[in-house]
């Protein structure tokens, strides 16, 4: 919506497009064709008019000088990153003749996209290629590096719902905030939470590092990393032994307690005082309080599911408000993923119809075993868009050595040159959110946002949808799905007639630029006060029916489906499992968080957010320093034997001993080492939902030649 007319400059509603829960809604000032400066809109409820270090110089983005600008084509050897510039057409035919030759020599699964949400949006996001690929015949990659396992987990517990209103946590009592630095990665979460603190309310963190959130909280448990489900299940084992359980909601909206109660058995405090790091009276006292003081609310963090036993650790989190009966009260229950509230239709989007049957899956997180191994048929040609796997995504040297094979083609639709697109034989240049139309969700609150262009695409860069409707034309595909308009798509992706989206329109949403889904005033909504949970029980299943049963269907981000997993495996009870990666050669437990001022790869190139996370550095309690001989400031080697990776020293009591913290999203080409933490973690994956299990990582630290 344009708020001021052309005489002058103009306004223009946008949402924030990137990776994040919160979803700002924004306002773009325009002046003679050119985006002069963003701000937050104060009037959402959610935002309230703040934007983060991150995009708060959004301008900045769009009017780069390294923006790509034009389609490309390699000149130099591969990951050079010299390119020269060729026509739209030029780089159309190219990507057609040489997929086309791949498909007669290997078959269309030679051929591997590789997407993630670098931009979030129905229309120009995870899913905006997927039709494409899947009409093409293209392998299949499977998407899990973020929320994965504990999307599954969740809804084996509580079902597809939505949970706690953010907004609703000015009503809480006791704020469990588990494996989340609020402050940096779902900032405007934080004034609820605090409102409610100076209104009384307790806020708790459990994160093996003092981070800016924990450092607010009234209690910080600094837990050892990966044992999270063993503090979970001991917490359940106080609140059962000293009958702080709320009985008449367990037997009325719960399915499985005797077995929880035999489970949590196994977990008596001092056990879990071994295998957390943490005293025995605060495991008691955590468990009392969180029963006691109503209403609890639980926050769970992406951080929560990244090691072994993850998925579990999800489920166990997700059975405690039923335990205790949170979900009576207003702001009480648990908050993992607002987006199960809003209707989309993913299959109108991925066309889960056009794939072929028996069609080869990777997961994205083996991606370099993949571009590496032996395949039949082999990875011969790679699609890279919205993702910057050579920053995010573990085994970061095995994905640098398929991308330097010759026989290897790589197309990168960009914005910037990244260190991936450094590797393109054909480099696509991809427009920003200002410079397109998108519909955009949120997973951490209840409201969606549409963004309008404040100015067209810059020179020859497009939106993907429009790089999507051109490659299927160029490959003859002439299904009217491929011929739709951007506002067509989001409007597809909809189910506009769902009782969430009552009195919603895309004629509102160009009007407003944002609207809040129907889902009950924040100040009364009581989503399980009487049980109906979205699960085949109607009810909480501390134990899982769809494990039991042997039918686990889990929404594991694939291109457009969902598959069912064989559940032979997955206990239908939360459990603790240790991480089997006991290596006295490497004693460390590396924790790769997310930068305060990268949103995961994304402004890593940029000089106001390098300059607001600084130098890439390695934080260690001052005991393992000294152990080793390391100073504040000293230059120091991480490593494994995957890798090494060269950063300074920050010693400080912020994380515990015995652990390593290296942020990520640091680009190789510009941390002045050449190699990120991504290169120290392996392609492992956790328990339910095949995500990424980096908490396990173990690392040793040296003094730096």
């Amino acid at each position: 919506m344009v708020l001021q007319e052309a005489s002058g400059p103009k306004e223009i509603y946008a949402t924030c497009p990137h990776d994040c829960p919160d979803s700002c809604a924004m306002v773009a000032t325009v002046e003679n064709g050119r985006v002069v400066g963003v701000r937050g809109r104060r009037e959402h409820p959610f935002t309230r008019g703040t934007l983060c270090v991150k995009v708060k110089n959004y301008e900045d983005r769009v009017h780069s000088p390294d923006r790509v600008l034009h389609p490309m084509r390699r000149v130099g050897a591969k990951g050079e990153g010299r390119f020269e510039r060729i026509t739209w057409k030029e780089a159309l035919e190219t990507i057609h003749d040489r997929f086309s030759g791949i498909i007669d020599d290997f078959g269309a699964e030679a051929i591997l996209p590789c997407s993630y949400i670098g931009q979030q949006g129905f229309v120009h996001g995870l899913n905006s290629g997927d039709a494409f690929f899947n009409r093409l015949g293209a392998t299949i990659m499977e998407r899990t590096l973020c929320a994965s396992a504990a999307n599954s987990a969740s809804v084996m517990t509580t079902g597809v719902s939505g949970g706690v209103d953010p907004l609703s946590f000015v009503h809480s009592k006791f704020i469990l905030i588990w494996g989340c630095n609020t402050i940096s990665t779902h900032m405007h979460q934080w004034p609820m939470i605090a409102e409610a603190q100076r209104d009384g309310a307790k806020v708790v963190v459990v994160d093996p590092i003092r981070s800016r959130t924990a450092a607010k909280a009234d209690w910080h448990v600094q837990i050892r990393p990966g044992t999270d489900a063993a503090l979970a299940l001991g917490m359940m084992n106080v609140i059962i032994t000293e009958e702080l359980i709320d009985a008449d909601y367990v037997e009325k909206y719960t399915v499985g307690f005797d077995a929880l109660k035999e489970r949590a058995a196994q977990y008596p405090p001092e056990r879990v005082a071994e295998i957390t790091g943490l005293p025995l009276d605060d495991i008691r006292r955590l468990g009392r309080e969180y029963a006691t003081t109503q209403p609890s609310v639980i926050r769970v963090g992406v951080a929560v599911e990244r090691h072994k036993s993850g998925g579990q650790t999800v489920r166990a989190l997700a059975s405690l408000p039923a335990l205790v009966g949170a979900w009576r009260h207003v702001g009480g229950g648990v908050l993992q993923s607002a987006a199960r509230s809003l209707p989309s239709r993913g299959d109108q989007i991925s066309r889960p119809d056009f794939i072929r049957p028996g069609t080869r899956v990777i997961n994205q997180i083996e991606m370099g075993a993949a571009l590496t191994g032996e395949l039949d048929p082999p990875i011969k040609a790679l699609f890279v868009y919205n993702c910057n796997p050579m920053v995010t995504v573990p085994d970061q040297k095995a994905i640098a050595r398929g991308l330097m094979r010759d026989d290897l083609f790589v197309v990168v639709s960009e914005q910037f040159q990244t260190d991936t697109a450094d590797y393109a034989d054909i480099l696509l240049p991809a427009s920003t959110q200002l410079e397109q139309f998108e519909l955009v969700y949120s997973w951490g609150q209840f409201f969606l946002g549409l963004s309008e262009p404040a100015i067209p695409p810059l020179a020859e860069s497009i939106p993907n949808a429009e790089m999507f409707r051109r490659l299927a034309a160029t490959f003859g595909f002439n299904e009217p799905y491929f011929r739709r308009s951007d506002e067509e798509i989001a409007y597809d992706a909809i189910d506009w007639d769902h009782p969430a989206l009552d009195g919603i329109d895309m004629d509102l949403l160009k009007r407003e630029g944002y609207a809040r889904l129907n889902v009950g005033d924040p100040d009364t909504r009581l989503p399980h006060a009487e049980g109906n949970f979205p699960t085949p029980s109607g009810k909480c299943e501390f134990v899982s029916s769809r494990a039991a049963e042997g039918n686990l269907v889990l929404p594991r981000l694939r291109q457009g489906y969902e598959e069912g997993m064989p559940a032979g495996d997955v206990d239908p009870l939360p459990d603790y499992v240790p991480a089997d990666v006991d290596d006295p050669r490497h004693p460390l437990i590396l924790i790769s968080p997310k930068s305060h001022a990268f949103l995961n790869s994304c402004y890593g190139n940029l000089e106001v957010q390098q300059k607001a996370a600084g130098d890439p550095t390695a934080l260690m309690h001052p005991v393992d320093a000294k152990a080793r001989g390391i100073s504040e400031g000293d230059r120091i080697n991480v490593f494994n034997d995957l890798a090494t990776i060269e950063v300074g020293a920050r010693i400080s009591e912020d994380t515990a001993p015995g652990i390593v913290v290296v942020p990520l999203g640091y680009w190789r080409k510009s941390d002045g080492v050449g190699i990120g933490v991504n290169a120290l973690n392996p392609a492992a994956l956790t328990d339910i939902g095949q995500g990424p299990a980096l908490t396990d990582t173990r690392v040793e630290v040296a003094a730096a030649n």
